[in-house]
């Protein structure tokens, strides 16, 4: 009896096949799924084959019969990496720092292995000493630097692929590693300055090894910071004293976050010294005599 009609279904889809006489095969050119297939069962998708005489007889074929009816199908959407710190320009207080990014995929998922971190053209560090925790279509991925990075520029280039092998595109990050604290030298007032004046000048010039912006403050005894404003490394300004013994708590402040401090005390005094009691001995006294002065 004659074969009436082949049929290919996949993936919920039916295909008629077309008998080609020089082959004596039924084909048809299909369109794959839109959708990879790693997530369906052996990654593969399922075809099934009915194939119908001209008395309706069926004969069906499933992938436990032929291995081959196993489609794979490869998504070309390239898994995405996103880097959480440091952040492109940071500048950091540490050699040492805890870097942290995630890695999504929404079609075959990330391949774990294939995680990667460079630092700097160093080799790149595998998963082996990568921390990774699920989330949602791929994994937060921490590496805590284990050999002190140098004071200077460096550059981070993250890299992985999915389970359909597509590569993402190379994440880059440059940031700074400050380990010096900025250069603070207070210039007025001096140190245990004793003065009737209820205000002082606060002077002086601060800078950063790594030539960025530093900010200073000072703080009269436990009062609030007063920013002063740097310019071209300097600073001056006056500030308010109470009477007695003044504290001036100068901090200078650089992008890393790195700090420097230093103290200067300065003595209020207002009150005028009182005279009790005014005697000149001998008095009267003779005349190319000498005589003495006694002031309490």
């Amino acid at each position: 009896m004659a074969v009436s009609t082949v049929k290919f279904i996949l993936n919920g889809q039916t295909h008629n096949l077309n008998y080609n006489s020089s082959t004596g095969k039924y084909t048809a050119v299909i369109t794959a799924p839109s959708t990879t297939s790693w997530n369906q069962t052996n990654h593969k998708y399922a075809g099934q084959i009915t194939a119908t005489d001209e008395a309706g007889n069926v004969s069906v074929a499933t992938i436990s019969d032929f291995s081959s009816l196993g489609l794979r199908v490869l998504e070309k959407m390239k898994p995405a990496v996103s880097v959480i710190y440091p952040t492109n320009g940071a500048m950091l207080a540490t050699g040492t720092p805890t870097i942290q990014w995630t890695v999504t995929d929404t079609g075959s998922g990330i391949n774990r292995d294939s995680i990667t971190l460079s630092i700097d053209n160093g080799t790149p560090i595998t998963i082996s000493a990568i921390t990774t925790t699920a989330i949602t279509n791929g994994y937060t991925c921490t590496h805590v630097v284990s050999t002190a990075l140098s004071e200077g520029n460096h550059t981070l280039r993250f890299n992985v692929q999915d389970n359909d092998g597509n590569n993402s595109d190379t994440a880059t990050v440059t940031f700074m590693v400050d380990l010096t604290p900025p250069v603070l030298v207070v210039t007025s007032p001096t140190d245990n300055l004793i003065t009737n004046q209820s205000t002082v000048t606060v002077s002086g010039t601060s800078n950063d090894s790594s030539q960025t912006a530093v900010t200073v403050t000072v703080k009269v005894n436990s009062g609030e910071p007063k920013s002063l404003a740097v310019v071209d490394g300097a600073f001056s300004d006056t500030v308010t004293l109470t009477e007695g013994e003044n504290t001036l708590t100068f901090v200078a402040t650089d992008a890393a976050g790195r700090t420097t401090t230093v103290t200067r005390t300065v003595v209020l005094d207002t009150v005028a010294p009182s005279i009790l009691n005014v005697t000149l001995t001998p008095n009267p006294v003779d005349a190319g005599a000498t005589y003495t002065v006694s002031v309490t």
